[in-house]
């Protein structure tokens, strides 16, 4: 007999996810292996921070674990995107999209409201490009100086063909995110610059006719180079976001910082709620903090773009340096 005990994690690519979901299944069908016994203690889709949550995947409560100290662990992870993760990991066995969650779900999903009236006011576009055959997005970010809120809508691209064996992949349903519209399939199966760009420039005039120009695109100009130029040749104002931290830190925590105060109101997109869940974020020694692709789980590039274009909008109405003088006596 060999006996297997763990709580869930976040990776699926690793045997412990083949072996959770091949439980689900002879649970759901025990004819599959009769000599296969699988037990799920887990909190589900119930919220994190309640009581009958906590029950469902600790049957002990109360004896092995004091309901005082959980309570007072879900307290603390209800304040910190940076332990809601390992909560749900370790204390109710749910399998997360990243090992260290940067937006809080529930508040992220609090944003998804109704936007503003667009005329009259300013827009700033962020663009991160996939290298080939990935998802490429660009956001666009609708500043209110009144209460320094904003409006965030997306656009997405990805490549149509092999969609489904990304899906599975990835393991997203970017099928159903094509079907549904929150993404658009492009010819072949490389990133198409032609249509990125042809889409760029209709949504341009667009928000113009809306009363509402978007005044700077921002790219990383590490792999846009040609598309920023094409980009420029038509009247675009394409400003350079370099993707170290001091220019995504302070866009990243401004990011947060709206997300956690309610000052975002973003459309319902599933694969940019997606990237949100999955996103998680790297520091330095300074405490300076950016979106890491190579730390998160599943694609980012909404989240990505969304960053880039806040580093415009800061870039654009961040107060001029002091002009200061030096005299020598």
């Amino acid at each position: 007999m060999l006996l297997s005990v763990t709580t869930a994690g976040f990776d699926r690519t690793t045997i412990c996810w083949e072996q959770h979901q091949y439980a689900e299944r002879v649970i759901a069908d025990p004819s599959i292996d009769p000599s296969f016994y699988g037990c799920i203690y887990s909190g589900g889709k119930g919220n994190p921070f309640k009581e009958a949550t906590w029950k469902k995947a600790n049957p002990s409560l109360g004896h092995t674990v004091s309901l005082q100290s959980f309570a007072a662990d879900a307290k603390e992870a209800e304040n910190s995107p940076q332990k809601i993760s390992s909560f749900k990991r370790y204390r109710l066995n749910v399998w997360t999209e990243s090992a260290t969650s940067f937006f809080i779900p529930r508040k992220w999903m609090s944003c998804v409201q109704p936007h503003k009236d667009f005329a009259g006011r300013t827009a700033y576009a962020g663009l991160d490009l996939s290298s080939t055959t990935d998802l490429s997005a660009l956001a666009v970010v609708v500043a209110d100086p009144d209460d320094d809120s904003c409006d965030v809508f997306w656009r997405i691209w990805c490549p149509a063909d092999a969609i489904e064996k990304r899906s599975v992949r990835d393991k997203v349903d970017y099928v159903g995110w094509a079907r549904d519209g929150f993404i658009k399939p492009t010819d072949g199966d490389a990133i198409d610059y032609q249509t990125i760009q042809s889409d760029i420039l209709s949504l341009f005039d667009e928000m113009a006719k809306q009363d509402c120009p978007i005044k700077l695109l921002g790219v990383d100009p590490w792999n846009a180079t040609m598309l920023s130029q094409n980009l420029a040749a038509e009247n675009v104002s394409v400003c350079n976001i370099r993707q170290g931290y001091g220019t995504l830190s302070p866009a990243t925590k401004l990011t947060e910082t709206r997300v956690l105060n309610g000052r975002l109101r973003i459309d319902d997109n599933k694969a940019a709620h997606a990237a949100a869940f999955a996103v998680s974020v790297q520091s330095d020694h300074q405490g300076n903090i950016k979106p890491s692709k190579q730390k998160s789980t599943q694609r980012i590039d909404p989240i990505a773009a969304l960053v880039n274009a806040i580093a415009c909008e800061q870039s654009d109405t961040a107060e001029p340096d002091p002009d200061w003088n030096i005299y020598s006596i």
